[in-house]
């Protein structure tokens, strides 16, 4: 049963193709639906991809093999060596460097044909509209909700439609969000998520893990839809929300409804501060009771006797944690079951991985009472950087 409408092909066909482009894809044009014209449209269009990670690598590689003229890519990031569990854009030799020229390089070897245009700097309220109207379509694989909710409404504002994705652990999504479709069916992305979950309650894949093939199965979703978007063939998930299962090895498909009461964007905000990214609480615990991690050192040099508490998951403590910590998970904190297991005798100091979740759980250990309880700033990873850079940073 069909859900959506067909929707026009949102590039015009570029003039011509060379003798070499007809033989680069020829098993493009032999398909009906897309022929000549539809690779004519690819080569004319321009597809703007947020990110060169674990989303835009398999989404970049597809597109710039399957003949997008041009590829934007936002990017400030450097690769890192967790990175290469999934971002298969990236290669060992690429350590080191900026993300945006590595993947650059990856693109010129799959197809020397395509316009790379980096943007290498963080997308924000003040440029990201701006960007958007260069380019015909946008791709969205970022992993936190502030990016999100930016490229959503920064593409309402540009009139253009754009592809997300997601991933966590096992699980992947999908859909299309385009305000001004011209079927009528307009969706944007405050349809599905009309409020940002409160802060800490969904991890990031860096707190949280993702399977590193997850990132191909729903990247070459995103790459798809964009192809189908850019020459009008079949019917976009405008509409739907696909979710996958790797696990399971299930596919399902939600159809999704417009809001009646979603109220219309008509400008950018903070959108740090709409999703809080660290709550007000943890924000207003934190405050006078953070410690960096040379502090940290110090103090524990000095002899003088602390708790030092890791709030992360029992997994993320199997992979490194700092010497004489006792793990505790936020939640068993947050629920109030691990408070009598503190000491009252002593300073308590919490971390984590980022100093997101210890703040969170600092606040509901002053709430409680422990009134010398402190957090390290930047959790795990300023400690492997600032303090023992013999231990692995994740």
């Amino acid at each position: 049963m069909k859900t959506t409408e067909a929707l026009p092909p949102l590039v015009e066909p570029d003039a011509e193709l060379s003798r070499d482009e007809v033989a680069r894809y020829s098993r493009h044009l032999i398909i009906p639906d897309v022929g000549m014209a539809g690779q004519k449209r690819l080569k004319n269009a321009k597809v703007l991809v947020i990110g060169a990670g674990g989303l835009g690598s398999p989404a970049l590689l597809y597109l710039a093999a399957a003949g997008v003229g041009t590829l934007g890519i936002v990017e400030f990031d450097e690769v890192d060596m967790s990175n290469l569990q999934r971002q298969v854009i990236h290669g060992r030799s690429d350590v080191g460097r900026p993300k945006g020229e590595s993947a650059r390089d990856s693109i010129r070897e799959i197809n020397d044909n395509v316009d790379v245009r980096l943007h290498e700097f963080r997308l924000e309220p003040d440029n990201a509209v701006e960007l958007f109207e260069q380019y015909d379509l946008i791709l969205d694989g970022t992993d936190n909700f502030a990016t999100r909710y930016l490229v959503n409404d920064a593409a309402v504002l540009a009139h253009k439609p754009y592809v997300w994705g997601s991933i966590y652990r096992f699980e992947g999504q999908a859909s299309v969000f385009w305000e001004d479709a011209p079927n009528g069916r307009g969706l944007n992305y405050r349809d599905l998520y009309p409020e940002a979950p409160p802060p800490g309650m969904v991890p990031s894949c860096a707190e949280g893990g993702v399977l590193g093939v997850l990132c191909a199965s729903i990247g070459s979703i995103m790459a798809t839809e964009a192809v189908k978007l850019i020459t009008g063939i079949g019917e976009s998930l405008l509409g739907r929300l696909m979710v996958y299962d790797a696990l399971d090895m299930t596919y399902r498909t939600i159809v999704l409804r417009r809001d009646p009461a979603r109220t219309p964007v008509t400008e950018l905000i903070d959108y740090d501060a709409f999703c809080g990214v660290v709550s007000d609480e943890g924000q207003a615990a934190a405050a006078g009771s953070t410690i960096t991690a040379t502090e940290l050192r110090d103090l524990l040099d000095s002899g003088k006797e602390i708790e030092l508490i890791d709030v992360r998951e029992p997994v993320e403590w199997d992979i490194v944690h700092l010497p004489g910590a006792v793990l505790i998970p936020k939640d068993r904190i947050l629920s109030g079951e691990a408070l009598s297991e503190l000491p009252q005798n002593k300073p308590i100091v919490l971390h984590c991985k980022t100093g997101v979740r210890s703040a969170e759980a600092l606040a509901a250990l002053k709430k409680a009472g422990f009134s010398d309880a402190t957090h390290l700033q930047g959790g795990v990873i300023a400690w492997a950087k600032q303090v023992d850079t013999s231990l692995p940073v994740y």
